[in-house]
């Protein structure tokens, strides 16, 4: 147990482009996606062959705001990273220069929005998943 609190210690320490980068790295040495399946377990489900009932899509909470490409102007680009994340200057310019580079992850529908918006004034292209 006090080995995982010591883990969590360190994670915690980590910054965002350092937790992107784990996250792939995790991913392709044992080959799996970081992406949760949802297990629903329903009290008396129907058995196998009865028609069950469509499950409620449940509305999503949290987002990741992906840099899809930097565009023509990446110091601005680094410029607002920086704003929005609190990065170091050379943290921001590693993230801008990764690929599919996560720039916020789990944050509110507005706060993605907003990043997005800021982001493509500066001529970015940004996904939001």
């Amino acid at each position: 147990m006090a080995n995982l609190e010591k883990l969590v210690e360190e994670l915690s320490g980590l910054t965002a482009l350092e937790l992107a980068q784990l996250k792939k790295m995790l991913e392709e040495k044992w080959g799996v996606t970081a992406a949760a399946a949802p297990v629903m377990v329903a009290a008396g489900a129907p058995a196998a062959g009865g028609a069950a009932p469509a499950p409620q899509e449940e509305e999503k909470t949290e987002f990741d705001v992906i840099l899809e490409d930097v565009g023509p102007k990446k110091i601005d680009v680094i410029k607002v990273i920086r704003s929005i994340t609190n990065l170091g200057l050379k943290e921001a310019k590693d993230l801008v220069e990764t690929p599919k580079s996560v720039v916020q992850s789990g944050v509110s529908k507005e706060t993605a929005m907003d990043t997005k918006k800021k982001l493509e004034e500066v001529g970015a292209k940004v996904l939001i998943k």
